[in-house]
């Protein structure tokens, strides 16, 4: 819009250009009982256009690794290039070629929906006219017409996830990063954002997100990383990484009592306190096993279900353990 500048994009002749790229990223905070390592030396490369995740458990070093890739956190080593601009010496370049939805509530509290948007625009540099046309753009693209006049408290929870990202996308950022941009909503509020961010790839949107929910990952993204212990284990389309299971399903068997004590043999489980889950490529006698093990440990078996090939069977099988866990 006028008045509001946006940035040149990378052209790479051939191929798309790569827009964010992390080399041998590293942090490691400082504790009583010794340096934590956080990131453990992460390769990244994201391209244009691209919908990128990154995957992991609570814990596994992805919004470290977002703190990096947006100039919040400082690496203890390795370096970062957005959109050509090192993060370390050019941090005012890729801020102005970003923005970041963060887990926490980070909209100006003594403002309306509007005003956050209006005066976000005025901050980038849009003129009066031009930050009221773009709040209204925004406020009708994100469904947020009926609330401008709303302060943060009087808004849903998925009102506030549509508000932050829309206040993210007043400048139009070339990469708009997200972590964890449904925790903590309800079903309902977290599809309508679902909703958002479809609508805003189909549109060209690079975004990298960041979670720990599977089923979005599984839905939005092309590419993904899996983070755990601050590492990449694998990085590849989701598509290949859910072949990389080799058709594995995924059984999740509950009982009416804790399986902890319980005797699987050579199954391989994960425990989840009355439920355990079970990554196998064949499913015939499974059932009829698990109801047998169950009974043998006084406990009976309540109910089972059968996932087909995803990135959580995925998990599983590549690295033993629950992607929850």
């Amino acid at each position: 819009m006028a008045g509001l500048r946006t940035p040149a994009r990378p052209v790479v002749a051939g191929r798309t250009a790569s827009v964010v790229t992390a080399t041998g990223l590293r942090k490691v905070y400082p504790a009583k009982r010794g340096p934590v390592e956080a990131v453990a030396g992460i390769d990244l490369d994201v391209r244009a256009g691209e919908f990128f995740g990154l995957l992991g458990p609570n814990g596994a070093g992805k919004s470290t690794t977002i703190g990096m890739l947006t100039t919040l956190v400082r690496p203890t080593a390795g370096s970062v290039r957005i959109a050509g601009f090192d993060t370390a010496r050019e941090p005012v370049q890729v801020r102005r070629r970003i923005s970041l939805v963060s887990q926490t509530n980070s909209v100006d509290r003594e403002l309306t929906v509007e005003e956050n948007l209006r005066y976000r625009a005025r901050y980038w540099g849009g003129t009066r006219a031009a930050a009221r046309r773009r709040a209204d753009e925004l406020l009708e693209q994100f469904g947020l017409g009926d609330r401008r006049g709303a302060m943060f408290y009087q808004l849903s929870g998925g009102q506030l996830r549509r508000m932050m990202i829309a206040r993210a996308l007043v400048q139009r950022p070339e990469i708009l990063f997200l972590d964890e941009p449904t925790a903590g909503i309800d079903p309902h509020s977290r599809v309508n954002v679902w909703d958002v961010l479809g609508e805003l790839h189909a549109s060209g949107q690079t975004i990298v997100l960041t979670t720990h929910n599977i089923e979005e990952a599984e839905r939005f993204c092309h590419r993904a990383a899996i983070i755990d212990g601050g590492r990449v284990l694998v990085c590849d389309e989701v598509s290949a990484l859910i072949a990389s299971a080799g058709g594995v399903s995924l059984v999740t068997a509950t009982y009416d009592g804790p399986v902890s004590g319980m005797d699987f043999g050579s199954l391989p489980v994960v425990r989840d306190g009355v439920s355990v889950r079970v990554s196998t490529p064949e499913t015939d006698g499974l059932i009829a096993e698990l109801v047998d093990l169950g009974a043998a440990a006084g406990r009976r078996l309540l109910d089972v279900t059968t996932a087909r090939p995803s990135l959580e069977s995925a998990f599983l099988s590549l690295t033993g353990r629950a992607y929850r866990a």
